[in-house]
């Protein structure tokens, strides 16, 4: 059988399709790039926020008339569970977070029996994990291991606990032993994926903890970068902070989400910080590393928000000027508590003070960036540039993105790369030497 996957939402969610397609590829299934060569359209889901549910909803509307037999896995399947097969007939499975891992099964039982099937149950730790410890096709210089899955903060916005579960932790030595493979397959960057990383090992009291990991991980051979997304500022501890600059391998950037600078809304967030300590955290990273490039998260039109709420979180924006920030509109998502708080806001107010916020950001991101001209930055090769025609594009282990003219075959390889010009999304720069390996 011929399969496509659309994925939706995190890179967590791209992660988990690409092991669900070796899953399948184990079973004698073949993967293929469009949903018109397919049997079988895979649709891998986020519910985090709105518009990628609505798109979902939508794309099984649009693929329906195609006649293919359609699998939702994910978020918005754990979500709605049987209710998408009663409301959409072309569905023929319908299956959830932590069951991911009983794909090839499902789908044979569903071929077999000529029935709809959905499994969306919160099962034990170790078998809800059990999906990743699938060996990747690694064919690229960069891959994502996952060490946790689910959350236990119960933020008030936040959906993720009750489509993803309760924390819980890999062993240790399942993902040095991922990692390690990863690394003698020609993997150089890792990027380790959890919805709170700095409480890796918290459920695993004779494991390692988080810091224990990354120092690890430091050891192995081959390994030149390591990333780990996502932290939450009260979680993200000195131990973890004072790896920034000490460890070579560990990259010196962060996306630490802040979600607003009022102290009122964060916490009716339940965030769990206050405004001060977030900056406290950033004082000490800076203090390790002062070039640490930031990245963040932001919500915009919280319940109850004020302007001079509003007006705390741009000021804080500008006392931090992060590199990068991710910015939303807040949505109302079921099951949470802020969804039943007083002061929703109208939507055109949350749109302008998007704009507003997303101004300020761009102004930023683009000083930012031209400040980088002049540098020699190292650049892990990803793959030919959409712009300009010739170039290649890599990152830089601050995390942007160089488009540079090659110089011989240097695809998968670390380079050295002289920026002369930077833009609002991207750097333009010249290879300065032979590749570093």
């Amino acid at each position: 059988m011929k399969f496509y996957i659309k994925t939706f939402g995190c890179q967590m969610n791209v992660n988990e399709s690409r092991k669900v397609a070796a899953l399948l590829a184990r079973k004698g299934h073949d993967h293929v790039d469009t949903p018109e060569e397919a049997d079988l359209i895979l649709i891998n889901t986020c519910s985090v926020r709105e518009k990628p549910e609505k798109k979902v909803l939508s794309l099984v509307g649009r693929l329906a008339p195609m006649g293919k037999m359609i699998g939702v896995m994910g978020c918005v399947a754990q979500q709605y569970g049987s209710e998408l097969l009663e409301k959409n007939d072309e569905i023929k499975f319908v299956l959830g977070t932590q069951k991911l891992h009983r794909i090839g099964d499902i789908l044979d039982d569903v071929m077999r029996d000529h029935k709809n099937l959905v499994d969306v149950n919160f099962v034990d730790a170790k078998e809800s994990l059990e999906i990743f410890r699938e060996p990747l096709i690694q064919t690229t210089c960069s891959a994502f291991v996952t060490i946790m899955q689910g959350c236990d903060n119960f933020c008030s916005y936040c959906i993720v606990p009750f489509v993803r579960g309760r924390e819980r932790s890999r062993p240790s030595a399942e993902i040095i032993s991922e990692i390690e493979g990863l690394a003698a397959k020609g993997v150089l960057e890792i990027s380790l994926l959890g919805q709170n990383v700095n409480r890796y090992g918290l459920d695993r009291p004779h494991d390692l903890t988080f810091h224990d990991l990354l120092n690890k991980i430091n050891a192995i051979k081959g390994l030149r970068r390591v990333r780990f997304i996502t932290s939450q500022p009260a979680s993200l501890g000195d131990d973890t902070m004072n790896l920034f600059g000490r460890l070579e391998t560990l990259c010196e950037s962060i996306h630490l989400p802040f979600q607003s600078g009022s102290d009122r809304i964060l916490k009716l967030m339940g965030r769990g910080y206050t405004r001060g300590e977030y900056l406290e955290k950033i004082i000490k990273l800076r203090k390790r590393v002062p070039e640490i490039a930031l990245s963040a998260d932001v919500i915009v039109g919280f319940p109850g928000e004020t302007e001079q709420d509003f007006n705390e979180t741009l000021s804080l924006i500008r006392e931090v000027r992060f590199d990068t920030l991710f910015s939303f509109i807040y949505t109302p998502r079921p099951f949470t508590r802020a969804s039943d708080y007083p002061g929703q806001l109208d939507k055109d107010i949350k749109t302008e003070r998007l704009q507003r916020l997303q101004a300020v950001q761009r102004a930023i991101t683009l000083e930012k960036n031209r400040q980088q001209a002049g540098k020699i930055k190292s650049v892990l090769v990803e793959g030919k540039s959409k712009y300009p025609e010739g170039y290649l594009m890599g990152r830089t282990r601050d995390n942007r993105i160089v488009n540079f003219e090659p110089r011989g075959d240097v695809m998968a390889r670390e380079v050295a790369v002289r920026i002369v010009e930077g833009f609002q999304n991207s750097l333009l720069g010249v290879m300065e030497e032979e590749p570093c390996i």
